[in-house]
């Protein structure tokens, strides 16, 4: 039995062989050995050196980032992916996954072109692009197979090889070179390649530290390896390339650092050593991918981002077969296409898109997220910073590419989400909103509301019935694009003691969704005392509710529950809307609105101008032709009105036709005025006057019978917070 036990346990790697050792052996890689020459002769040292420094501001920002969540969350398989996936949701994690292992595959061949570069010179061997293809490609081969054989031999090849570095370098310092400059060449020069590209080539040095976050599912302690080892290798990292550059920059003059990329042989104390170096460094590197990225790709496999073939492995530790022979597709494609140079630029881009992610996702989990506590702690500044850097410099290496890069992600991430791969983990895009909602309403909180531009926030009571779509879609269109709408349910019944839980009250449906309308349902054992209670109750600070929207009470005339409702909501205050909706002309072809006003209609003219604002703005009713039509009672020159109404009008910026009805000899109901102007109206809009509540069921009553005769109509009695219209002309006159 303890045999057996013994026998599928798998190996677990510690800090130094799992994180800080393949983490500094791709850094010390290929670009170290074959480019940091060229770059010192391109850039000058001081150049140089503000490259390794913005290079390093990524790397060191990303680290922190990364290692900071990573001691926060359980790290599984997939390093990096899995990080992002678990703290922003799927679509993003993927997404980012995708171009950071692509990014890895490319690396791959980017580390086995150098090393072809240098093993056929050396060797003197073809250095033709087919040569360098051909010799590539034997090692990647080669390499695959280790990979293949074991995991754990592949790392401890990687000592010996570290060895072979440490050697190589004391080599190269200790060295002597015949190609002294007079002075040293402190800034790039005419001639030179430009910066832009130089630090493109440049940037994946420091790229190398993904390298051992990609083990994560195969550490010890990930909380605790990922922060020691990968900080540990972006230091010793900064410490060699600052050194190193100096030391070229000291030692050999520009124009051989800008064509020779093997003078590092030629000048080092015992060239064998640094020729073991660069091979080691280059095909370590090389190893590192092949480890790394079939597990991120396994590990987005597993979730079903990608094919799920790719999430099957072998063995006790489920190495991923299936996901490293996608890898050694990929690599060979960069392998054929044979320059280091154009590789690099290429590489760089993937891995700037990734990096500038892993800060920001960082930054917001820190900033939203009440349960982000990672034990190892930075400033929430630091993630914005690296963020920053990442697309200011893609920006600036090459904005074209930059946006393309983000059209790929872009793309990925929407076929991730119409996917609809969701985690059981929450993803830190809700604690985002939910503090940007909280912070937004203690703003808004902290204002105080007098007689400020009318934002709709709606109870909308529409009722159950074939025509109460039409009833939501005017509600939304009133409410203009920023207002709220929330709509009840009334679920009326004597034996409604027990409310529903909080969870049932949401109600999800394909209507209330198209017109981004919140619904609910609440039992209530009355309906009117349904709607006080809601009206009283419901709102919090910040966004409470300011209208109330229904149907137009027909047959409740005499209903004294209904009348002490009409009087609780003018009591608090509330702007009130009844819709009187035709069944048979409905809205018509939405064409024409007529508001009507009247001299008591000082507040209500104001709500209807608001409204009408909302209603042009809104593409169903987006070619339609407003009235506002004035009943002059008191023979005021027609001259004065209009120009009265027009100023008013045109203060509120909504185009209108206005018309004005002397009524002072005929003295006409207004109701009857309005049936001969409005009968064919699409939509009337008329003001609910000032009344005493007893003579609420003669209002009702003359006003059913106006509804008899023109269509769809909506009555409005605005709250005090609407400023004052002065629509007594008389004084004008």
């Amino acid at each position: 039995m303890k045999k057996t036990k013994l026998m599928t346990k798998t190996k677990k790697f510690r800090t130094f062989e799992g994180v800080f050792t393949p983490s500094i052996l791709t850094i010390l890689g290929v670009i170290m050995y074959m480019r940091l020459g060229w770059v010192v002769g391109n850039a000058g040292l001081f150049g140089t050196i503000i490259i390794i420094i913005i290079a390093h501001v990524i790397a060191v920002t990303t680290g922190l980032s990364i290692s900071s969540v990573a001691s926060d969350k359980k790290i599984g398989a997939g390093g990096i992916y899995y990080v992002l996936s678990r703290s922003m949701g799927i679509p993003f994690g993927g997404s980012i996954g995708i171009a950071l292992y692509v990014g890895t595959a490319f690396s791959i061949a980017l580390y086995l072109v150098g090393f072809a570069e240098s093993l056929n010179g050396y060797l003197g061997f073809g250095m033709s692009i087919n040569d360098i293809r051909l010799t590539g490609t034997l090692a990647l081969v080669a390499l695959t197979v280790l990979a293949l054989i074991s995991t754990s031999a592949a790392l401890k090849a990687q000592f010996f090889i570290l060895a072979a570095i440490v050697i190589s370098l004391i080599s190269i310092f200790l060295g002597t070179s015949e190609y002294t400059p007079e002075t040293v060449h402190l800034f790039s020069d005419e001639g030179s390649v430009p910066l832009e590209v130089v630090f493109a080539v440049f940037f994946p040095a420091v790229t190398g530290f993904t390298a051992g976050i990609a083990m994560s599912g195969d550490l010890k302690n990930s909380k605790k390896s990922i922060p020691l080892g990968t900080l540990s290798a972006i230091g010793v990292g900064l410490v060699i390339y600052l050194g190193l550059a100096i030391f070229i920059a000291f030692n050999v003059n520009s124009e051989v650092l800008k064509t020779d990329y093997n003078f590092l042989m030629k000048m080092a104390l015992f060239t064998p050593a640094v020729v073991a170096g660069i091979w080691g460094a280059t095909l370590s590197s090389a190893l590192g991918g092949l480890l790394g990225g079939p597990r991120i790709l396994q590990a987005m496999s597993i979730d079903k981002v990608t094919p799920k073939i790719f999430s099957k492995g072998k063995g006790v530790n489920n190495e991923p077969v299936n996901a490293l022979f996608m890898v050694f597709i990929i690599a060979e494609a960069g392998i054929l296409i044979g320059e280091l140079d154009v590789i690099a630029r290429v590489v760089s881009m993937f891995y700037l898109t990734a990096y500038g992610f892993i800060n920001i996702s960082y930054f917001l989990e820190s900033w939203a997220n009440p349960d982000f506590q990672p034990t190892f702690k930075i400033k929430r500044w630091i993630g914005l910073l690296g963020f920053i850097a990442c697309f200011a410099v893609m920006f600036k290496l090459d904005m074209m590419a930059m946006i393309g890069a983000f059209s790929i992600v872009a793309l990925l991430y929407f076929g991730l989400q119409r996917k609809e791969v969701k985690l059981q983990s929450n993803d830190v895009w809700r604690s985002v909103w939910e503090n940007v909602v909280n912070k937004g309403l203690k703003k808004i909180d902290a204002q105080i509301d007098k007689n400020t531009n009318w934002n709709p926030n709606i109870i909308l009571f529409s009722g159950q019935s074939e025509h109460q779509y039409y009833l939501l879609e005017l509600c939304k269109t009133v409410s203009g694009r920023t207002g709220i709408v929330t709509n009840f349910k009334l679920i009326v019944g004597k034996d409604n003691y027990k409310p529903f839980k909080k969870t049932e009250q949401i109600v999800r449906d394909n209507t209330f969704n198209h017109l981004g309308i919140f619904a609910r349902q609440i039992k209530v054992d009355n309906i009117y005392n349904g709607i006080t209670n809601i009206a009283t109750t419901f709102g919090f600070s910040g966004v409470e509710p300011n209208t109330i929207m229904m149907g137009w009470p027909k047959g409740l005339e005499n209903s004294v529950e209904y009348s002490q409702m009409t009087q609780t909501l003018l009591h608090l205050d509330y702007n009130l809307l009844y819709l009187d909706f035709d069944k048979k002309t409905k809205f018509g072809n939405y064409h024409t609105v007529d508001f009507w006003w009247r001299e008591t209609d000082s507040k209500n003219a104001e709500m209807m101008l608001n409204i009408a604002r909302f209603i042009i703005a809104s593409p169903r009713w987006n070619d339609t032709k407003i009235r506002v039509l004035f009943i002059n009672n008191n023979n005021v020159d027609i001259d004065v009105v209009h120009s009265k109404i027009s100023e008013l009008v045109e203060d509120l910026r909504v185009n209108v036709e206005i018309k004005i009805i002397n009524n002072a000899v005929e003295q006409q109901p207004f109701y009857s005025l309005i049936k001969q102007h409005s009968e064919f109206t699409d939509l009337t809009i008329i003001g609910i006057p000032n009344y005493k509540i007893e003579k609420q069921a003669e209002f009702v009553l003359k006003t059913n019978d106006l509804f008899e005769t023109i269509g769809s109509t909506l009555l409005v009695k605005a709250a005090n917070n609407f400023n004052i219209l002065d629509l007594d002309f008389i004084k004008d006159a």
